[in-house]
């Protein structure tokens, strides 16, 4: 609420003005505002002790709101704040650059900033995009609920039947590295990709599909960025929303490829640096961001001095380097601290441990049918792949999808992934 009320009175305020020392200063509450709620829940704790005599007791705290502060400050977050904040930032700078005319109507900039579907985990939505549609005559389809269902099993399989069931293979393995053989650790750091892919982009296929029930189509966040056959073609392809959002609103400012190369280098270090630090107060985060942005500029070095030629060979070789040096990259996503990073990569080079993971014959399924799946909808989408066959071997592969989930989904509740941020 406090966000929604500060952007939609600070746009219309900032459109108003023709001075810009005025537009400055209300565009700097919006931002403020809003980077200040993120720092308060998000990065504060970054410069809070982290053993505190006043941890123990704050849940018995009895004061009103000095108990609330403490509690919020130091365990909670709001749901989607990362997400919401994002949305309403790109909604302000958009009137600030005249791109857009401000929303006078504050029921629909609320709906704009909360609707339901992608609130908590994105897709992280346009004004121009998204307001046009939650304004429009919406008429019931069979053809749009058709496709909204299909988004929606899809990602429910993709969801609790891939990424739940890998969950406490991928917990084992980080839990524990050294006990594992070389072949365990390595596939726990795998199976982590593929989890936290098939959890956030089963998250987004649902959304997709609870949008489209009501008429709204969210634009799609992930276009199996696992086949991708370079570091730039993956950041076109994972999380599009996020890497769009940064590539408008902080890339292009800063000046983007249109600068000194000394100064294109920092642009993109920034970018995926701070990419990084928007998934939570960690140092591991900032690494990771790190090593992304150091692998695209050794990629870009590559190809600016020496264009490799576009064999079939040449792609699946970078194909297949791009998939290990991005699930490497993701250990520094999973683990929680820097401490823990010296015994996971010893544990993939060199380890004295025995025992191994296991695979069920149902696991081993699932998978060979999400990989087929990936190979099918390479530069499509599932909804519009199954328009392509026969109405009975749609309907086969509806009741393969839910035998899977009511047989095979994991049996834990594994919330997902991107819910913390």
């Amino acid at each position: 609420m406090f966000s929604t009320l500060v952007d939609f009175y600070a746009a219309q305020a900032l459109h108003r003005q023709k001075v810009t020392w005025r537009r400055n200063v209300f565009l700097g509450i919006s931002l403020s505002a809003n980077l200040g709620l993120l720092f308060a829940f998000k990065y504060l704790v970054l410069f809070l002790p982290s053993v505190d005599p006043m941890i123990a007791n704050i849940y018995t705290v009895d004061h009103p709101f000095l108990g609330f502060l403490l509690q919020g400050v130091y365990f909670s977050i709001p749901v989607g704040i990362s997400f919401y904040t994002f949305q309403t930032l790109s909604y302000t700078l958009d009137v600030y650059h005249n791109r857009i005319e401000p929303e006078k109507h504050l029921g629909h900039f609320a709906l704009f900033v909360s609707f339901f579907p992608q609130l908590v985990a994105g897709p992280i939505e346009r004004f121009s995009r998204l307001m046009p549609q939650l304004k429009a005559k919406h008429v019931v389809s069979y053809k749009r609920f058709q496709q909204a269902f299909r988004l929606m099993l899809y990602g429910f399989f993709i969801k609790m039947c891939i990424a739940d069931n890998l969950s406490p293979l991928v917990d084992a393995v980080y839990d524990n590295p050294s006990t594992f053989t070389q072949w365990s650790t390595w596939f726990g750091t795998f199976a982590f990709g593929l989890q936290i892919y098939t959890d956030f982009a089963g998250y987004s296929l649902i959304a997709q599909g609870a949008a489209l029930c009501l008429g709204i189509s969210l634009m799609d966040n992930f276009k199996t960025p696992y086949f991708s056959t370079s570091i730039g073609e993956f950041w076109n392809r994972w999380h599009i929303s996020l890497s769009t959002w940064f590539r408008d609103y902080v890339y292009v400012p800063l000046g983007g490829n249109r600068v000194s190369l000394l100064r294109w280098v920092v642009n993109i270090l920034a970018v995926f640096i701070i990419s990084g630090f928007w998934h939570g107060a960690n140092y591991t985060f900032l690494i990771w961001g790190a090593i992304h942005g150091m692998l695209y500029l050794v990629e870009r070095l590559i190809n600016a001095n020496k264009r490799l030629p576009q064999t079939r060979f040449v792609l699946l070789a970078g194909g297949v380097a791009i998939f290990i040096c991005v699930n490497i990259a993701w250990l520094f996503f999973r683990i929680d601290s820097l401490q823990q990073v010296p015994r996971h990569v010893n544990a993939l080079f060199q380890t004295e441990g025995v025992q191994n993971l296991t695979l069920s014959l149902p696991i081993i399924t699932m998978l060979v049918t999400f990989l087929i799946a990936e190979i099918l909808t390479y530069n499509s989408r599932f909804d519009r792949l199954l328009d392509r066959y026969p109405t009975v071997l749609r309907w086969i592969v509806y009741a393969g999808l839910i035998w899977c989930i009511a047989a095979w989904a994991g049996v834990t509740n594994h919330p997902f992934i991107y819910f913390q941020f």
